[in-house]
């Protein structure tokens, strides 16, 4: 396999017996999002309040958003690419290390710490101990609090990703358990053994085209991907002799499992969560919809002579190696070699020569996604560059594609 080292920041693969994963303590950084509520949030509400700067304590409710959409992006631009592949030697050895496995297994006990203790902070009228005399949260604040527990779901989403893929039974059970926050569960069945056949082609609702908007891309791919898992759930099923409405149906039960543990909060806390647990589930599945978005837009994977698509190869797929992003998205961001060994464990993933890579991290370009006139400006020309000037080999949105062709001076009759 050929693999891309960042000739700035790598070294010559040391032998198997001296070689070290320098990350190895950095993956703990990882759990930094479902913990940040009570190791800062909590503290930097309390201590302020203290000191009489009551506006200043309302700030920590917006930790979710402060840290995906500010402090990630800025540390990936100090600390800059990772650079680092594993050798051949060591994968076996990496993949059979159970530390790894475990950090993602931690992820989902403080995610759901946190999901309770927001429901008790939006709930509680009196919150004194942390300095709010006499009062709860207001409702802006309640509003920041369900966007930082909907960051943490949307990042447990990934840990979902890492957990699904995995053939281990118990895995894929904690996988629809952290999906259950997001009430995305249908994701686990529909991401593999939907997304992955379908990657990269125009059939795909999580593959983004060329020209289409991430605002576009949102609708589409949520109903589109709703539909692909529950079709595709109801095919295996079919094959057993069984109807879809059974509890057998993995999209049902996932979703069961959100129902129960909604209408669990809302006992537990009342009506007033309600409205916050959607929005925060919103939240959650929205940033996984980002991220899909970036990962394959305007790629394609060609059609053969017989009338099937090539295999996904590594330039069906836009990485990124910053090196901050890659700790908290488990590696997500070498995506190529994530298609190519779906089961692959996230601390063996590596970066591939020929795949096109993104020019910053996976957290600062989901930035640029929600502004339609920059990301064009700055992923246009990437993915032209891509194709050597050939638009037409581009995954185009069929909506604007003589639109797209004609800017280019192509017109659809030389593309036939």
């Amino acid at each position: 396999m050929s693999t891309h080292v960042d000739p700035q920041r790598a070294e010559q693969a040391p032998e198997p017996s001296t070689w070290r994963d320098h990350k190895r303590y950095m993956w703990l950084w990882g759990l930094f999002a479902p913990t940040g509520l009570f190791t800062i949030g909590l503290p930097l509400i309390w201590a302020p309040n203290q000191l009489g700067w009551h506006t200043a304590a309302q700030l920590p409710v917006w930790l979710g958003p402060v840290l995906v959409y500010i402090l990630i992006p800025l540390a990936d631009i100090f600390f800059g690419p990772d650079g680092d592949n594993p050798p051949d030697e060591v994968m076996e050895y990496l993949e059979n290390d159970r530390y790894y496995r475990y950090l993602t297994y931690l992820y989902l006990p403080f995610q759901y710490a946190s999901l309770v203790m927001a429901c008790y902070l939006i709930s509680a009228d009196d919150l004194s101990w942390l300095g709010f005399d006499g009062h709860g949260l207001n409702w802006i604040n309640k509003v920041g609090l369900a966007l930082t527990v909907g960051m943490i779901a949307g990042i447990g989403i990934n840990t979902a990703h890492e957990l699904g893929h995995k053939k281990v039974d118990m895995e894929r059970w904690l996988s629809r358990i952290a999906l259950a926050q997001s009430f995305y569960g249908h994701f686990y069945v529909e991401h593999n053994r939907g997304h992955h056949v379908r990657v990269a082609t125009p059939e795909d609702p999580a593959s983004s085209r060329f020209g289409e908007t991430f605002w576009a891309f949102w609708p589409r791919t949520v109903s589109g991907s709703f539909k692909s898992g529950w079709n595709v759930e109801k095919t295996r099923l079919q094959r057993l002799g069984k109807g879809p409405w059974t509890i057998k149906n993995e999209v049902l039960s996932a979703w069961l499992m959100s129902v129960a543990l909604f209408g669990v909060l809302t006992a537990i806390f009342g009506l007033e969560v309600l409205p916050y647990l959607l929005l925060q589930a919103l939240i959650g599945f929205s940033l996984l919809e980002a991220v899909n978005y970036l990962e394959h837009y305007g790629l394609v994977r060609q059609k053969l002579a017989s009338g099937r698509y090539e295999r996904p190869a590594p330039e069906h797929s836009w990485n990124s190696d910053h090196i901050v992003t890659n700790i908290f998205l488990y590696h997500l961001q070498r995506h190529s070699d994530h298609h190519a060994y779906p089961t692959r464990r996230y601390q063996t993933l590596r970066s591939w020569d020929g795949a096109p890579n993104l020019p910053s991290g996976y957290a600062s370009m989901i930035l640029i996604a929600y502004f339609p006139p920059i990301w064009r400006k700055v992923m246009d020309p990437r993915v032209l560059a891509h194709y050597d000037g050939d638009i037409t080999k581009a995954n185009i949105d069929p909506k604007k594609r003589a639109k797209i062709l004609a800017r280019y001076g192509v017109t659809e009759e030389t593309t036939r």
